[in-house]
C-alpha cells in the first residue's frame, strides 16, 4: 500500500482502542475495527437518507497493517454514489500510536446500505446529496 496521508476532512468516528477489543496478543480484532466502519458508514447513510438506512453489502477488505491496543483509530466515511434506494460510501480506517504522530492506513473499503421505511422494505433516498 503506497505511503500517503490520511484524509483532510474531519473523521467520521475516532477512538481509541481499549484491551477490550484485542486478542490475547495485543492486536485489535478485525471485527471490532470492521464494526467501526460500518457505523461509520451507517452515520453517512442515515443522514443522507434522512432516516433508517441498513448495510447490505461490504466489497472485499484487506488489512495493510495491524491496530493495536492504546491506537487512535480514525475513520473516515465519505459518500460516493446514490441510487433509488442505494448508496455506497467508501470508508478508510487509520490509525496513529498513542503518543506519535504518524498516520497509517490500516484498511478500505466500500459498503453498501438502502434506505427502509418503518415496515423496513427499501423505500426512495430523500433529498439532496
Amino acid at each position: 500500500m503506497p505511503d500517503r496521508a490520511p484524509p483532510t476532512t474531519e473523521p467520521t468516528i475516532r477512538v481509541s482502542t481499549m484491551p477490550a477489543d484485542a486478542n490475547a496478543y495485543g492486536d485489535i480484532f478485525g471485527g471490532w475495527l470492521v464494526g467501526l466502519m460500518d457505523m461509520a458508514a451507517g452515520l453517512v447513510a442515515a443522514r443522507r437518507a434522512r432516516g433508517r438506512a441498513v448495510t447490505v453489502a461490504m466489497d472485499g477488505m484487506q488489512f495493510h497493517a495491524p491496530v493495536f491496543v492504546g491506537d487512535e483509530v480514525s475513520v473516515y466515511a465519505k459518500l460516493i454514489k446514490v441510487g433509488r434506494s442505494s448508496m455506497q460510501i467508501d470508508v478508510e480506517a487509520w490509525r496513529r500510536g498513542r503518543h506519535g504522530e504518524e498516520h497509517e492506513l490500516v484498511t478500505q473499503a466500500v459498503f453498501t446500505f438502502v434506505a427502509v421505511g418503518e415496515d423496513r422494505k427499501p423505500r426512495p433516498v430523500d433529498g439532496e446529496a
